[in-house]
């Protein structure tokens, strides 16, 4: 059996191999439009009697919004002395797991297709490689639905903590009666949002996927086999 490098780009065009392509690619659109995302919303708080003033909210990818200052320390704001406030709330365990699942399927796609187009001869001529090939690509099916769920979560955390109902929570100044907080002015989030999106679309095309290279595993060809004997059922000689 030859195992040395043989270029062909046949498996490309086929789902296997295909999909391999899509996968790479939505791996990159997924950590690629939140990875060093930087926002910025604007609050106005209203002093009743006195001159408005104005805050800015700013945060960053990884999102550990309770290190993201608010108000520095004995800032003064509708003539009160207003202590140092963060803002409140961590993502950055579920968006650096996102990320991180993203690169690794991002580096497994492009090592699996080296090994399709390259190693196809050898791939197809071994048990193992065909049913390591489906285990992994299954784990990254449930990973991507872990991750995806958890960063969707994390970023309506962003979402709600950042907002006008958030901020005022946050800031004691805004519970006063006469002192009224609210974002004037919101950060866009598309690219937070196309993120989740691209991470439950990554997980569509694992899961399915795993399918095709099910179908190169000797599972199958077993399964495949077992039914046609059955099929035939015994040979019974004439009477």
């Amino acid at each position: 059996m030859q195992t040395g490098f043989k270029l062909n780009l046949t498996p490309v065009k086929e789902p296997l191999g295909f999909v391999k392509v899509v996968e790479w690619l939505t791996a990159v659109l997924a950590f690629g439009s939140c990875g060093g995302y930087t926002g910025r919303n604007l609050v106005s708080i209203f002093c009743g009697g006195s001159t408005n003033e104005t805050l800015s909210a700013t945060f960053t990818y990884p999102f550990r919004l309770n290190q993201e200052l608010l108000v520095e320390n004995n800032t003064t704001l509708c003539n009160c002395t207003v202590p140092a406030t963060h803002l409140v709330g961590d993502s950055s365990s579920s968006v650096e797991f996102f990320v991180a699942e993203a690169v690794l399927a991002f580096l497994y796609s492009m090592v699996a297709l080296l090994v399709y187009l390259g190693y196809m001869h050898v791939y197809r001529d071994s048990d193992f490689g065909p049913m390591f090939d489906f285990v992994l690509t299954a784990v990254f099916a449930f990973l991507w639905l872990v991750c995806s769920s958890a960063w969707a979560r994390g970023l309506q955390t962003v979402k709600d903590a950042t907002g006008t109902a958030g901020i005022e929570s946050t800031l004691a100044l805004c519970m006063d009666r006469d002192v009224k907080c609210e974002v004037t002015e919101f950060a866009s989030m598309r690219s937070l949002n196309i993120s989740v999106i691209f991470g439950f679309l990554s997980l569509i095309i694992w899961a399915g996927n795993a399918w095709f290279v099910y179908k190169e595993t000797s599972w199958h060809s077993q399964k495949v086999n077992a039914q046609q004997a059955a099929g035939r059922g015994p040979n019974l000689a004439p009477i």
